[in-house]
C-alpha cells in the first residue's frame, strides 16, 4: 500500500522514524535540535520525520504528544465487490 505509516524505533541509537508511503526519493531536511523532515525530491511533500535522541527527550512524561511539523495525509482505498 502506497500510503502506508511505518514507525520504526532503534532503541539502541535512540532513533525515531515516522514515514509515510515510499521515501526511495527522498531527502532529509534538519529542522534543528535532531529534528528532520523527510522529503520528496520530486514533489517536495513531506513524506516522514526522524527525531534522534527521543526516549531522552520523552522519559519524564507519561504520555507522548508531539506536535508535529507536518501532517500525514493518510487515505483509504475502498474496494467495492
Amino acid at each position: 500500500m502506497a500510503n502506508e505509516m511505518n514507525i520504526y524505533y532503534d532503541e539502541e541509537g535512540d532513533f525515531l522514524e515516522i514515514t509515510s508511503g515510499d521515501i526511495a526519493n527522498c531527502y532529509f531536511d534538519n529542522l534543528g535540535n535532531g529534528i528532520f523532515e523527510i522529503i520528496d525530491r520530486e514533489t517536495k511533500e513531506v513524506k516522514g520525520i526522524a527525531i534522534f535522541s527521543f526516549k531522552a527527550r520523552t522519559k519524564s512524561l507519561e504520555e507522548i504528544k508531539l506536535s508535529l511539523p507536518f501532517k500525514f495525509n493518510i487515505t483509504q482505498e475502498s474496494s467495492e465487490v
